[in-house]
This record gives C-alpha cells, sequence and structure tokens, in this order.
C-alpha cells in the first residue's frame, strides 16, 4: 500500500481510553501502520475493560503499556522514554475525562503522564455523549487545550451508542489518518514552522460593543474564535505576536501578547498605536460598521418605538492599508451572499494585500467550530473546505506567508501550501 508522506516513518504513541468508540481503535492502529507510521499503543486503565490489551498488541506487533506503576518499564523510567520516542501523541478515543485532566496538567496515569513530559505535538480524537461535548466545561477545556497547542480532529455528528443524536461522535479511523496525513512529509508539528520566523504580526478578533446607554449596546454575533486560531497559529509559525481583541470568552494563546478592548474606537485606536511595528496585519475582528451616539442615562421605556440615530465607525482596515510602508495587510470578509464578488470588492476597494471570505448564516461561521474559507489575492486564489477552525487557521497563516514572502522577495521564508 502507498505510503502517506505526513506519517511515513514517524513515531506515533496511540493512546486509547475507556470511551465506546475505543472498539475503533485497533482499525486505527493498522491504518497508520498502513500509512508508514510506527505505533506503540498505551492504554488507559478503564480502556482495558472496553478492548482487550492483547488486541492492540495483535494489530501494532509491540507490547502495550498501560500501567504507570509497571516494575519492568519504570526500572529504566518507562514514561519518560515512550514521551522521548514519539514524534507524535495521538489519543482516540480522548474523553471527556481525558480533556478534563490534559487540561488540568494532571499527570494521574500513563497516557496523561506521557502527555506532559512530551515536545511532541499532542493531536486528540474527542468521543462522548452530544450532551457532554456541548456541555461549558467540556468546551473551555477544548479551548484551554487549543490554546496550548492541542489539535483536535472531529468529533464528528451522527447517531451514538446512548441513542442520541448529535456531534460527539469518533472521527473514523481513515478520516483521522487522511487529516494528519495532508501535513506536509516529517513535520507532523504543523503546516508552519519558522515560515513567519521573526517577523511581526499583529491580530485583531473579535466583535465590538458600541454603548447605547449604560445599559444597553450594539454588537455582532462574532465569537472571536477564528481571530484566536489565527493568532495562535501565526505564533506556530514562529512570529512574534500581538492580539487586539473585542469582548470574547476565550483564553489567550500561548505566546501571544493580548490586549482587550470594547469599542471600535478603542480597537482602531489600540491597532494604529501598534501598526508600525507590524510586518503583517490580519483583521479578522468584526467591527461594528455603525455606532449610535450613547446616552447618559438609561432608556427609559415609553414608547412603541425606538429610532437610534447611527454615525458611520472608522474603516480601520482600509486606514492601515492605506498607510505609507504599509504592512502586508489580510483582511477578512463575511458574506450571506455572492461571497467571492463581494470578497474582491473589498479586496480591490480597500487595496488589500490578501482577504479572507467566508458565509456566515445559520450554522454557519459565528460561534461554530468549523469553517469553510475561500482567500483571494491580486492574480491568485486558494479555497478550503470545512474544518476545525484550529486547522483552517494554520491554512490560512501558510498561505499568507508564502504570498508575504512572494510579495516581499524576502529570502529563506519557506514557501506554504499555496507555492
Amino acid at each position: 500500500m502507498q505510503r502517506l508522506g505526513a506519517l511515513s516513518q514517524q513515531r506515533v504513541v496511540l493512546g486509547v481510553t475507556g470511551g465506546i468508540a475505543a472498539y475503533k481503535s485497533p482499525d486505527l492502529v493498522r491504518r497508520l501502520q498502513d500509512a508508514g507510521a510506527e505505533v506503540r499503543v498505551v492504554m488507559t486503565p478503564s480502556a482495558t475493560r472496553m478492548v482487550a490489551a492483547t488486541v492492540f498488541q495483535a494489530v501494532s506487533g509491540h507490547p502495550v503499556r498501560s500501567d504507570l506503576w509497571d516494575d519492568a518499564a519504570e526500572a529504566a523510567m518507562g514514561h519518560i522514554e515512550l514521551a522521548r520516542w514519539a514524534d507524535l501523541v495521538l489519543i482516540a478515543p480522548a474523553t471527556a475525562h481525558l480533556m478534563y485532566q490534559l487540561a488540568s496538567g494532571a499527570a494521574g496515569n500513563l497516557l496523561t503522564t506521557i502527555c506532559l513530559a512530551t515536545s511532541a505535538p499532542v493531536v486528540l480524537a474527542p468521543a462522548m455523549n452530544q450532551a457532554m461535548w456541548r456541555h461549558a466545561a467540556t468546551q473551555a477545556n477544548r479551548l484551554t487545550l487549543e490554546s496550548r497547542g492541542v489539535r483536535c480532529i472531529g468529533p464528528a455528528s451522527g447517531s451514538q451508542a446512548c441513542g442520541d443524536v448529535g456531534p460527539g461522535r469518533m472521527v473514523e479511523p481513515a478520516d483521522i489518518v487522511a487529516a494528519l496525513s495532508e501535513l506536509p512529509a516529517g513535520d507532523l508539528a504543523g503546516l508552519l514552522k519558522d515560515q513567519l520566523k521573526g517577523l511581526r504580526v499583529l491580530v485583531t478578533a473579535g466583535p465590538t460593543r458600541e454603548p447605547i446607554d449604560p445599559v444597553r449596546f450594539v454588537s455582532n454575533r462574532s465569537s472571536g474564535k477564528m481571530g484566536f486560531a489565527v493568532a495562535r497559529a501565526a505564533v506556530e509559525a514562529g512570529a512574534r505576536v500581538t492580539l487586539v481583541a473585542g469582548p470574547v470568552a476565550l483564553p489567550t494563546p500561548g505566546g501571544v501578547r493580548r490586549i482587550d478592548v470594547e469599542t471600535a474606537g478603542e480597537m482602531c485606536a489600540a491597532t494604529l498605536d501598534r501598526i508600525a511595528d507590524a510586518d503583517i496585519y490580519i483583521g479578522a475582528a468584526a467591527i461594528s460598521d455603525y455606532r449610535p451616539e450613547p446616552v447618559l442615562q438609561k432608556i427609559k421605556k415609553h414608547a412603541d418605538r425606538l429610532t437610534l440615530d447611527m454615525v458611520k465607525s472608522p474603516d480601520l482596515l482600509a486606514t492601515i492599508a492605506a498607510r505609507p510602508g504599509a504592512p502586508f495587510t489580510v483582511g477578512f470578509a463575511a458574506e450571506t451572499e455572492r461571497l467571492e464578488e463581494y470578497a474582491r470588492q473589498k479586496l480591490q476597494g480597500k487595496r488589500l494585500d490578501m482577504i479572507v471570505a467566508n458565509r456566515v448564516g445559520a450554522k454557519l461561521g459565528f460561534d461554530e467550530d468549523e469553517n469553510s474559507v475561500l482567500i483571494i489575492w491580486q492574480d491568485g486564489q486558494e479555497s478550503f473546505c470545512r474544518m476545525a477552525k484550529c486547522d483552517l487557521a494554520r491554512r490560512i497563516i501558510a498561505t499568507v506567508a508564502a504570498r508575504y514572502a512572494a510579495s516581499r522577495e524576502v529570502p529563506g521564508l519557506k514557501p506554504g501550501a499555496s507555492e
């Protein structure tokens, strides 16, 4: 069978937890091997109650580890040995409890200890009941893990063993291997290593809130997830990243300097104060196009209608692109219709170097963990199908790095996926 480049000759520690989806994991071992990987299996104690360790030993061809207190293995510091051996730690299925343990930094079993001790990328394939996946605690743990560079593949939606229907199914083994195999050969850490090394990237993300009176405001549905993922991906690419964030409930990505703002005016001021130091500006924020003139006292409910007099907010993106010696300027366009047409109009009208366009609407874009985009620049374009925003952000940054290098003719920067 043809081996897929990204996994060829890679050493994978496959962690298996006690979710019902563990029955799929032996198939995952074989598919990883078919892709060229060498696999060692580590099971949690509860996983051994779902699938016998002998099954994994048979398909992997290697002994299975499950006990942190294995005298024979730990005499040689076996958990550290495995942590150093791995090029990738893949946990499939990853239960809600496992995600909690990793987010809290717990090391109560062999698998979590390896995750803390390894310098290899950690990838999770979550699997749990749909209500557990949607629970605020699980989502907070997911965001914390992603802010630390942990990647999630899935979960998928569909019928579940408990009878529920919804998100929480483990992605099928073939699709997990395909997702890993999209990465360049020998670079399981991602698309981005050193592509923006030494460059200064300024990112804006999230919504703004424009006050109407002391208790009300006008805003939009932006969650900030895409912008935060882009900032995190830029760090992975070696950039020094500053993030100007509107009011969102997201953890700061590791290695990012964050400035919190609320209004469009505050976001513009904070960004313009720092733009002279930026090599690349990525405007992923949904800045309010119009804002009301706020009143000092709460508006009382009297008439059947309330009319607000709105004034246009400053156009931060156009202002930055028009500056002498402007940074490489990337805009975002969220559209409900005629996506490419409107995105090209914005690219040309604001004289941007690049624009990232996506559709928004019911279960599209806002508040979702997945998205698809069309990236357009003056003489080309590239599209990416629906995928997790953390993965999509890596592809956006890889494209930004490639176009930046081409436009500036910077020596030593690696070409990205679009070259």
